[in-house]
């Protein structure tokens, strides 16, 4: 039994892990639903679905009955066994893609799953050099890493050779605008390539994007940028890989981000909504792209591969989502979600701007030129402290020369009322 000094000062053994930030001060002790539950007895409405993982809330029945029963069945296995499950998961993953997305490989975390995509994208073009965002966050192993630039750069030495930043189309904070002051996103996609095709070496392999950014502040990509940025690939012998980690299986209305804007990758990846929270994660691509890939001796694997216990609960989550219709109660939930916080924005100077889809949400909080440099951010983590004190668990990502940007993303499961409850203690 874990000993009460161990409880009284629980970073006394732990590293910690992300950066600046702390732990939260309450030890948590259960989840159930839309709530977290504290040692001390309090609950906490949880509007970031855990890690933004748990889409189907915490300890659904569905996902507890199916761990109970493959757990004493079968839980782990040799990396080149299958299993039924895994079989079954890559089938029912490829009936929920357009075509020619019909080939899965089953992991554990985003950052694995990206790391793959971009290690099969440079071994079928022969080429190194990746593109992503200048605020992406994809992994925290080699080659996620080198694609992340939203945190997490320095002090580590250098980064892999080949590896370029995009500018992000944000049109609340514009870069590039036109003779209206909007977001000239054509004019910045242009300015981008145009810089990435100076410093290429002539090997551009791949883009690996997110169709929402998510800890690159909630920004949604404008209508055309998609297959703008398709078209900059196929141009260069590129692959377009998307990571939707956070967008993807339901959260913003569309089982897939991609398909509001009816363009398909050349390599998808998937991971934190996939598991429900469980550790679960998949690339998928097309048979061609995979032919090739093994034809040239594909290989990448890890202990956890193809293993039946999280494949049953992944099949388990795309049963709910299909039985309760929650790509349908994203949209509607999202949509009163987005309502109330748009009313929040109007009476509070502090909001500069709501934005997101379904039930992936942004609301940035500006006030720089009143509250001083940095009071933007000073107020972000005062706000999220004072909403934690009554009961509502938020996370705001703190960007470089940006102010405070809540991702509000709770559970698709949420309820009206909690949906509600959530907006009046941030109010």
């Amino acid at each position: 039994m874990p000993s009460e000094t161990a409880f009284a000062d629980p970073e006394r053994h732990l590293v910690r892990y992300s950066g600046h930030g702390a732990f939260s001060p309450e030890l948590v002790v259960r989840a159930a639903g839309t709530s977290v539950f504290t040692e001390g007895g309090r609950e906490l409405l949880d509007f970031t679905s855990g890690q933004m993982s748990a889409i189907l809330g915490h300890s659904h029945p569905a996902i507890v009955s199916t761990v109970r029963e493959q757990v004493a069945r079968l839980d782990h296995l040799h990396s080149g066994m299958l299993s039924p499950p895994v079989v079954e998961l890559a089938r029912r993953l490829a009936d929920t893609l357009p075509d020619p997305l019909d080939k899965a490989l089953l992991l554990t975390t985003g950052a694995e799953a990206n790391e793959a995509a971009v290690r099969m994208a440079k071994l079928v073009t022969g080429r190194h050099e990746i593109v992503s965002f200048a605020r992406s966050w994809h992994g925290m192993t080699q080659a996620a890493a080198n694609a992340t630039y939203s945190a997490g750069r320095k002090g580590y030495g250098p980064a892999a050779p080949g590896n370029f930043a995009l500018p992000v189309p944000d049109r609340y904070r514009p870069a590039v605008v036109d003779a209206d002051g909007g977001l000239d996103w054509r004019r910045q996609l242009d300015l981008g390539f145009e810089m990435i095709d100076a410093q290429s070496v002539g090997s551009l392999a791949a883009c690996l994007v997110e169709p929402i950014l998510s800890s690159g502040g909630v920004v949604e990509l404008p209508p055309g940028y998609l297959a703008a940025l398709a078209e900059k690939c196929r141009e260069r012998g590129m692959l377009l890989i998307l990571d939707e980690a956070q967008t993807g299986l339901c959260r913003t209305g569309d089982w897939y981000a991609f398909q509001h804007e009816g363009v398909v990758p050349d390599i998808l990846t998937v991971s934190k909504t996939l598991g429900a929270g469980l550790p679960l994660a998949a690339v998928l691509t097309s048979p061609e792209i995979e032919q090739r890939a093994h034809d040239r001796g594909f290989l990448f694997f890890t202990t956890h591969v193809s293993d039946p216990l999280p494949a049953a609960v992944g099949n388990t989550v795309l049963d709910v989502l299909v039985r309760d219709r929650l790509d349908e109660r994203a949209r509607v939930l999202g949509t009163a979600l987005r309502d109330r916080l748009d009313k929040l924005a109007a009476r509070h100077e502090v909001v500069g701007d709501v934005r997101g889809r379904g039930l992936l949400l942004g609301m940035e909080l500006v006030g720089d030129d009143v509250l001083g440099p940095g009071g933007a951010d000073r107020l972000g983590a005062a706000v999220t402290r004072r909403c934690f004190e009554l009961g509502l668990h938020m996370n705001i990502v703190q960007l470089p020369g940006m102010g405070g940007i809540f991702r509000i993303a709770p559970p698709l499961t949420a309820g009206d009322d909690e949906i509600a409850r959530g907006v009046d203690i941030l109010d």
